[in-house]
């Protein structure tokens, strides 16, 4: 009777711990539902307050809105082409640079750099992301765009000069600031996310696919270029959306360098202007629904350009899970 009786209270008890569990479980996964739909409705409340903010714009020029490059307050007629052009163009300056530079970072830092420097190198590297984007625009307004007007820019003009299309790309006097130093500058503020991102992923490279391919008898270029890399690929690729991302939405560092001129010009030298760097040069002196309706479209065109990267980026993880598969 007495074995019974304990056998009972252990039973309610292993009941008890059971369904105490099961209700701590159900609360982390409503918590953890509720968690996803909150961002959810933020993301889709952040897109409605966009389209209603933006749609007397749209009503008002249609399609011209996204075609003309005319931005005059005084008569209300507003373009948004040049600042669309603006932030593609500065952001594929960006990109064209600072994913080479940081994914030959990486490597460096973790297949070539002595064991002893390797902890300072990413520490400093890691530093340049902790920046403030305004102490970035002050610097390139101040000291970066003054060295470029005076060495860099009047040789890649002189360079160029006289070589079909190039000629036009680079055209134009050495103004110091315009969209080639934004592109830069932009440049610099990628770098430290794509190599911290590809430098984490390149360390999750099994050793001894490595040594593998060592005593195969394999160079450290062949070791990196036919193992390290394709492994990898995948977190490299997210590494590079991200520093798109961040190029595409910089406004301070963009601002202070680009020169903020609606205009498209053919040559990258030349002053012009971003979304961000529109909204934020004019939404404080906005007067009259059209003019803040025709900013507030600008920041839905750019929400709708992040979208589309980001669903490429996605895209082309899915194709990448399914090759390595």
């Amino acid at each position: 009777m007495a074995i019974l009786t304990l056998e009972t209270a252990t039973f309610q008890e292993r009941s008890t711990s059971l369904k105490r569990f099961i209700v701590k479980d159900a609360v982390f996964k409503n918590l953890t539902f509720a968690a996803a739909l909150l961002v959810l409705s933020i993301l889709f409340g952040v897109f409605l307050s966009l389209i209603i903010g933006a749609w007397p714009a749209f009503q008002t020029f249609g399609l011209e809105f996204l075609t003309s490059q005319s931005w005059n307050p005084v008569t209300e007629k507003f373009g948004a082409l040049a600042p669309i052009y603006g932030t593609i163009v500065t952001s594929l300056i960006a990109m064209g640079i600072a994913v080479p530079v940081g994914i030959g970072i990486a490597i460096f830092i973790t297949e070539l750099c002595p064991p002893s420097l390797r902890k300072p190198i990413a520490i400093a590297i890691e530093l340049l992301a902790g920046i403030p984007s305004i102490i970035y625009g002050i610097w390139g307004l101040f000291v970066f765009a003054p060295f470029l007007q005076s060495h860099v820019q009047p040789a890649i003009i002189s360079l160029f000069s006289g070589v079909p299309f190039l000629n036009d790309l680079f055209a134009g006097p050495p103004y110091g600031i315009g969209m080639f130093t934004a592109g830069l500058i932009l440049a610099i503020m990628v770098i430290p996310f794509i190599s911290s991102i590809s430098r984490d992923v390149f360390e999750t490279t099994p050793s001894v696919l490595k040594e593998s391919t060592y005593a195969l008898g394999a160079t450290t270029w062949e070791v990196i270029w036919n193992v390290v890399l394709p492994y990898s690929r995948a977190g490299v690729l997210g590494g590079v959306m991200l520093g798109l991302g961040r190029a595409l939405g910089e406004t301070m560092a963009v601002t202070f360098v680009i020169g903020n001129a609606h205009k498209i010009a053919a040559s990258i030298m030349a002053p012009g202007t971003t979304i961000s760097a529109t909204i934020a040069n004019e939404f404080t002196e906005a007067v009259g629904d059209l003019y803040t309706s025709a900013l507030i479209a600008l920041g839905f065109i750019l929400f709708v350009i992040t979208f589309i990267v980001l669903a490429i980026a996605r895209y082309m993880l899915s194709r990448l899970e399914v090759k390595t598969r």
